[in-house]
């Protein structure tokens, strides 16, 4: 499992657009990436839009946004437009960066058990360091959390 102080794994997965995105891409960008199980749905819409509706915010603190999931580029599409998202989504269909994260976890629904990608927020600096780790992400609190985090910096 990743801690902070630890430097992030580099990844290599497509945008919205079909273009190559790297954590490599964001050197010297402060990042808030975070994991989320499922396009659309109730959750996660609810910690995106917040994201969108604190966007502003975040570029004032100098931090950019990424959102993370295994659903292909056309469920990102329709999120992104849906909603009007600000900033980016990306696509691990195979999972590979979600397990490299630690987020892909086994999770329970009506008693039965599946694997599925545990809601989770990183912070990095300019360096791709972690320096906070927010795991069981509450949807409706997830942003608020993230920015009072950057405001002790």
């Amino acid at each position: 499992m990743l801690q902070a102080g630890q430097k992030a794994p580099d990844f290599n997965l497509l945008n919205v657009k079909g273009e190559n995105v790297t954590l490599s891409d964001f050197k010297n960008h402060r990042v808030v990436l975070y994991f989320y199980p499922k396009d659309d749905t109730p959750g996660c819409t609810t910690q995106a839009c917040s994201y969108r509706d604190h966007f502003e915010e975040f570029v004032k603190r100098g931090y950019q946004i990424v959102g993370i999931s295994k659903d292909d580029l056309k469920s990102h599409q329709n999120f992104l437009e849906k909603y009007s998202l600000n900033f980016s989504l990306l696509s691990d269909p195979d999972t590979t960066v979600i397990q490299g994260y630690g987020c892909w976890k086994e999770k329970s629904l009506y008693g039965k058990k599946y694997m599925g990608t545990a809601r989770t927020t990183f912070i990095l600096d300019a360096d791709s360091i972690i320096l906070k780790i927010f795991e069981n992400v509450d949807p409706k609190v997830d942003v608020q959390h993230v920015l009072d985090f950057i405001d002790t910096l």
